[in-house]
């Protein structure tokens, strides 16, 4: 039998509802159980997709307005997406963990590329070209991704004009992608080695065109909502998580930096180079909701400056690993079909010797064998610490894949930033913790 205090819950037993409560008055703890116990309910906020960021369910106990429990329901994607890479060459596990966390493709392709290169011991032979291009992509992706946790962010707080202009910033992102990649998501473009294939003509200009746009358009953001009074009344002083509670909840990202505490992978466990670029980690010292998100838009900021960088570092080379028994025809252009069949493919592995199209066919259908063995590669994701755990048995195939994914850990802090607020602040709370629920559910 537990002990509370003078509120006494209660415990049901077969004999019927039995308080134990220690100090006060007789009187008051009888009047006090039955005022809470009338009015004491359990809702459930979900699991629809609008204002909770993705198909989540919370199970709220309400007393009156105030939450006293929140809880996270989720599972209901159900994608499977790490047990289905058991199942596929290692080289198709990036079309699979691309859509993971939808909006953060890029980074869930590089994560697991990167660990599949250092099980291959193949890390410092990815060329630089493809590594320049692989920080653009990402940091292109990290401006789209925090576009759309500012947008729909303000659209549940009934700012729809924030929506407006963010999805009209992120279109120009996805356009980017659609032209260097084929496709506005889901991309599978970064492969074990390298990438898919090398930028297409144009590419450059069109993003120095789009940093253009872009830094002209984010003042704009500012003037809607960081000095709005009724935007900042609803975000300031909640869903508040101070460092202690980061710390032990595993939480990182922007809702560790509006701690005060510049954690960022890129500068403090630097990977893909990111130590030779010149940016700065925004951090921010109210640990609430209006904290994470003045983090969220200068660190689009931060990543503009560094997507030209790259652009200014491009230096014409490979963009495939050297080794053939590793490497898919990267440096080949699309046929009319779009698949690859075009006719300076074919006459390539058909031309050169009946050895050459025999290999390659074996590369695409067995895929390329990885040494038997273990390794872990974090990158920093819009959402946080993006964690990649691969185990090799020497096949052709994964053994076991597993992602420590941002948005399922930072998750667990929505009790510790609900619980005593009001009902209405528990979307303030989930649209300041931006999860995906794809990756949630992998």
């Amino acid at each position: 039998m537990s002990t509370t205090h003078a509120t006494g819950a209660a415990r049901e037993t077969t004999e019927g509802t039995v308080y134990t409560v220690t100090g006060g008055d007789w009187d008051e703890v009888v009047e006090s159980v039955h005022r809470a116990d009338d009015e004491r309910i359990v809702v459930n906020m979900g699991p629809q997709h609008p204002s909770t960021h993705g198909v989540l369910r919370l199970i709220l106990e309400i007393d009156g307005e105030t939450v006293t429990e929140c809880r996270c329901g989720i599972g209901y994607l159900h994608t499977g997406i790490e047990k289905n890479l058991e199942y596929r060459t290692w080289t198709q596990g990036s079309t699979f963990v691309t859509r993971m966390d939808y909006l953060t493709s890029f980074f869930n392709e590089a994560g697991y590329c990167m660990a599949v290169e250092k099980l291959l011991g193949v890390t410092d032979e990815v060329p630089d070209r493809a590594t320049v291009i692989r920080v653009m992509l990402m940091e292109l992706n990290r401006i789209a991704s925090h576009l759309v946790a500012i947008a729909t962010g303000g659209m549940e707080l009934g700012a729809t004009t924030v929506m407006v202009y963010g999805f009209r910033d992120r279109e120009m992102v996805l356009d980017l992608f659609e032209l260097i990649t084929g496709l506005r998501m889901n991309h599978a473009f970064i492969r074990p080695g390298g990438l898919a294939q090398d930028l297409p003509p144009g590419a450059v200009d069109a993003v120095r065109e789009t940093i253009k746009s872009l830094r002209k358009n984010f003042p704009e953001y500012d003037k809607l909502a960081t000095n709005n009074p009724a935007f900042k009344a609803r975000m300031q002083g909640i869903a508040h998580l101070d460092l202690a509670g980061c710390m032990s909840l595993g939480a990182t990202g922007p809702i560790l930096r509006a701690t005060g505490l510049p954690h960022d992978l890129r500068k403090t466990d630097p990977y893909c180079g990111y130590e030779t670029y010149d940016f700065d980690v925004p951090t921010a010292d109210t640990a609430d909701a209006y904290g994470r998100f003045l983090i969220r838009l200068e660190e689009m900021r931060q990543s503009l400056r560094i997507v030209e960088q790259c652009v200014d570092r491009l230096e014409p080379g490979p963009v495939m690993v050297g080794d053939k028994k590793i490497a898919w025809p990267a440096q080949l252009a699309l046929g009319p079909d779009g698949l690859g069949n075009s006719l300076d493919h074919i006459k390539n592995i058909m031309g050169t010797s009946m050895e050459a199209l025999i290999h390659h066919f074996k590369l695409v259908t067995e895929g390329f064998r990885v040494p038997p063995g273990q390794a872990y590669v974090a990158l920093e994701s819009p959402k946080g610490e993006l964690g990649v755990h691969a185990v090799s048995d020497g096949g052709t195939r994964p053994f076991r894949v597993h992602f420590r994914e941002p948005s399922f850990v930072n998750l667990q802090a929505i009790a510790a930033m609900t619980e005593g607020g009001q009902v209405a602040d528990v979307i303030v709370s989930i649209a300041s913790i931006d999860p995906v629920l794809g990756g949630v559910d992998r």
